[in-house]
This record gives C-alpha cells, structure tokens and sequence, in this order.
C-alpha cells in the first residue's frame, strides 16, 4: 500500500470559523502544482488511489486542484487524532478496492501519523503547508516494514 499525506496548502489566517478559511492566492497556485506534481508520479493512473479529504474549506480547495472525485471525511477534521487518520486510510492493508490512499488535512495530525508510521511511536514532525509525504508498506518475513519514499514541498515540486 501506498499512503500519501498532504497537508493543506497556505490558507488565510482568520475567519469566521476554523473550518471555514480558505486558501490565499498563494495557496491556490501551491495545491495546483502540488496536483501537477502527483498527478505526474502516478501516471494519471487515478484507479488504484482513494482520496479522503477533511471538510475544512482550505482542504477541500487543496484536493480540488487534483480534479479527480475525493471523499470528504469528518473523522480527519481539524485536531482529529492520528488513530483517525490510519484507521480511516485502512493502513497498511489499504481500503477495499483501492490499494492507495491520499489524505488532505492538517498539521498537527499529519505529523503525528508521519511519526507513527517512520518511527512505530507516538511522535510529531512539521509537515510544511501544501508538502505531501509518501509512505509505502511491504510485507516481509511476514511483517509490515514502512517506507518513506519521498516528501515534497510546493518549493521542491
């Protein structure tokens, strides 16, 4: 299985709910290159990958540069726990019918599931604004082993 974590892209500051702020103009050109970017990676292969998206708007603006249908998931709101997130993704088996999973949300959710699939342990690391960090899974010798195979940045893309 593969599982990518993007974090949202650069959002506005305040508004009048947290879920309710949207992405600058700066944060719209970093989701489109971002898509650009993973959209090159897969090979436009969108078959084998599920989206799942928290419901913030800045999110939900994120994953809409890829252009492709993507679920909308309460459970990866902001502040959501990391158990949400893996639980939700079905890691490391994958959710049914789809062998990879990319999740739009926030930090620091984000970072703790990072650290919990590099390190196995409850753990933070910074996920910079709009980057996406690619796990994969192999089994072997009948265990799950973990693999971070790249971390991109709209600046690195």
């Amino acid at each position: 299985m593969q599982l990518v974590l993007w974090r949202h892209a650069e959002a506005e500051d305040h508004a009048s709910t947290d879920l309710g702020r949207n992405l600058t103009a700066r944060g719209r050109q970093q989701a489109r290159k971002m898509a650009q970017w993973f959209d090159g990676q897969i090979a436009h292969k969108w078959s084998d990958w599920a989206v799942l998206v928290s419901p913030a708007n800045r999110a939900q603006q994120t994953a809409a540069a890829l252009a492709q249908p993507f679920h909308t998931i309460d459970l990866i709101a902001p502040d959501a726990a990391a158990e949400a997130v893996i639980a939700a993704t079905a890691w490391p088996r994958g959710i049914a019918g789809r062998a990879n999973v990319l999740v739009v949300g926030h930090q620091p959710t984000l970072g703790m599931v990072a650290a919990r699939l590099i390190g196995g342990t409850a753990g933070n690391i910074s996920v910079k604004k709009g980057a996406m960090w690619w796990f994969e899974t192999r089994e072997r010798d009948g265990r799950y082993q973990t693999v971070l195979k790249t971390m991109v940045t709209p600046d690195t893309a």
